[in-house]
């Protein structure tokens, strides 16, 4: 993100900006609308003066911490993919969109009234979670273990389903049950025989 003058970010701040955006996402996650910026600051390792400069209200750092997020989150395709076949990679990623609502989640108020005036962070944001998908179909079909009838965004659909019934952490075990239906029904019935009868 540039500077306002559009000037591009030193170095010293962009590590502060990623600093303070991570710890926003676990503070929400954690204290949900508690989560104060002077916690914030002092989770991220820097003074509050510092969070101000750089998002100087509340809902420019629901909105950085969101986006932030969200492209944390489809960035993890490739290094998932890059350790895991394609299948155990997508439900792995599929725990951690769980723990990316949980972030969400603490930003609710504030969110709904950003995604309302903002109908292009909608889009990018299902955009770009269709395209993380999207890398663990394409593998999952080269690789055998995927069913290639199913398309991505029917696959983003049935995650947001799963994960909107389950929206609480107390329920994060029925979760992590009904990803594991989802994944039941996504992966081939002959996965792992292609060689053999």
């Amino acid at each position: 993100m540039p500077e306002p003058s559009g000037r591009p970010i030193r170095a010293d701040a962009r590590a502060n900006e990623d600093k303070l955006l991570a710890a926003a996402a676990a503070a929400f996650a954690r204290d949900g609308a508690g989560a104060t910026l002077k916690q914030i600051a002092k989770d991220a390792g820097v003074g509050i003066a510092t969070l101000y400069r750089r998002f100087p209200t509340r809902e420019q750092l629901v909105d950085a911490t969101y986006r932030y997020e969200t492209a944390r989150l489809a960035s993890r395709a490739q290094d998932l993919l890059g350790g895991l076949p394609a299948d155990r990679a997508l439900r792995a990623w599929m725990s951690e969109v769980l723990d990316y609502l949980a972030t969400k989640h603490g930003m609710a108020e504030t969110l709904r009234t950003l995604l309302r005036s903002d109908r292009q962070l909608s889009s990018l944001t299902r955009e770009q979670l269709t395209g993380a998908v999207d890398e663990f179909r394409r593998a999952g079909i080269d690789q055998g273990v995927i069913r290639d009838d199913v398309p991505s965004a029917d696959i983003l659909m049935a995650l947001a389903g799963a994960t909107l019934v389950t929206g609480s952490a107390r329920q994060r075990p029925q979760a992590e049950r009904l990803l594991d239906l989802l994944m039941d029904g996504l992966t081939r019935a002959d996965r792992g025989r292609r060689d053999g009868p």
